[in-house]
Formats: C-alpha cells, sequence, structure tokens
C-alpha cells in the first residue's frame, strides 16, 4: 500500500477520497439554491449577477488577481488609446526616426487626396445617375401626357 493510501486509510472513518463534502450525484450541496439565485439576479439585478458570474467563472479569483488580469488584458487597450489622443485623433505619435515620419506624413498626405479625389468622382456618378432618371422620369411623363390627350401612342 502505497504512503498516501495508507494515510487517508489511517486516518479515521471520515477521512477518505469519499467523504468531500458532496452528495450522491457529485455536486455540492447548495448548488440549486445557488442556480436559483443567479437567476433571480439577473431577473432583478442583472448587472450584479453578471458580475458575479463572470467572477465564478474565472475561477473566484482574489481582488489582486483579477485586478492583474484586467491590467494586463485592457491595459494595452488604454494605452493606445492614449498614444492616439497624444497625437490626436487620426494622427500618430512620433517614432523618433524624423525621415520615416516625413515618410509617413507625405503617404498619409498622398492617400487623402486619393481618397477625395475617389469621392468627388462617386459623386459625380451619383449626379450623373440622377440625371438619367429625370430624364426618364421626363420622357415617360411626356409620353402619358402625349397618350392621354389622344395624340396616339408613342414609344416609351
Amino acid at each position: 500500500m502505497s504512503d498516501s493510501a495508507s494515510a487517508a486509510w489511517n486516518a479515521g472513518p471520515h477521512a477518505g477520497p469519499w467523504e468531500n463534502r458532496t452528495n450522491r450525484r457529485g455536486r455540492k450541496p447548495g448548488r440549486g439554491l445557488e442556480i436559483a439565485g443567479i437567476i433571480l439576479g439577473f431577473i432583478f439585478v442583472w448587472p450584479l449577477a453578471l458580475a458575479y458570474l463572470v467572477w465564478k467563472m474565472c475561477g473566484y479569483p482574489k481582488y489582486d488577481e483579477a485586478k492583474s488580469f484586467f491590467r494586463d488584458t485592457f491595459g494595452r487597450a488604454r494605452d493606445d488609446l492614449a498614444s492616439r489622443g497624444a497625437a490626436g485623433f487620426g494622427g500618430f505619435a512620433s517614432t523618433g526616426n524624423a525621415a520615416f515620419d516625413d515618410y509617413r506624413r507625405s503617404e498619409i498626405e498622398r492617400l487623402e487626396e486619393e481618397r477625395r479625389k475617389l469621392d468627388e468622382e462617386a459623386r459625380d456618378f451619383r449626379n450623373f445617375v440622377e440625371e438619367l432618371k429625370r430624364a426618364k422620369d421626363r420622357e415617360e411623363f411626356d409620353a402619358y401626357m402625349a397618350k392621354r390627350r389622344g395624340n396616339g401612342p408613342t414609344n416609351v
């Protein structure tokens, strides 16, 4: 017999692996009450119930563990937003290399100019399509009015 098995066996009648405070189906005794509490929590105070559920899914972490997890997880996003805010929204922070910063600035300006040209072409095309629709509508209306006045059928 191994040392761990003999130690558990010799510890007394209530010290075996079968005596770990679970019932016959392997659940903890208050499991049903916990589930009912979570359901009622979602009905009445859902933010607290959601927070409890997340805390439970994370394995009941201690405050310091949860704080370091959130700092590690969301700290990068906060740092990204802070660096973007320092350079202005849509701007970029300096890399420390002046030549690269000039190149990046000129490329961004070139791309913005291309975007403006594309926006202008799209606007011109929308105007062109709108004019075509107006001309077609005018033609259909003129054909209808000619037919109504009795001038005979016209090609539509």
